[in-house]
């Protein structure tokens, strides 16, 4: 177990004078917050497909290894399938998979080529 430590500084403002308290230990010696990272940070997306005649849309991605079973789509009222996902920061590849028929999103960010060289839609999370 690591040694743990308490020490209290004290900051003076004109204003008010304020101790924080810092937790130093043997993995952190100097007492410093740990790195931001936005890679760790979840953004919900939703997507919509405009599919009225569809019997049954999926959307397949980067972030669902691109599963046409993980991520099903729910029919809305007025004809669009929608479903809402958690994606990192970053750029996602995917597309919609109508009765198994591969589809681009006309919403996209984007479009790129993945490993197989197909045309997918591209989606900036932040």
């Amino acid at each position: 177990m690591p040694n743990v430590g308490l020490v209290s500084d004290k900051v003076e403002n004109v204003n008010q004078t304020e101790s924080k308290k810092i937790m130093l230990n043997d993995l952190n010696p100097a007492g410093t917050l740990p790195r931001y990272s936005a890679k760790r940070n979840l953004h919900r997306a939703s997507f919509f497909c405009h599919a009225p005649q569809a019997t049954q849309v999926s959307l397949v991605g980067d972030f669902n290894y691109w599963n046409p079973y993980t991520t099903p789509m729910v029919r809305q009222a007025d004809g669009r399938w929608m479903a809402s996902v958690e994606l990192t920061h970053g750029y996602h590849e995917y597309q919609f998979l109508v009765d198994g028929k591969p589809e681009l999103d006309p919403n996209a960010t984007g479009k790129t080529r993945n490993a197989l060289n197909q045309v997918v839609s591209l989606l900036a999370a932040s």
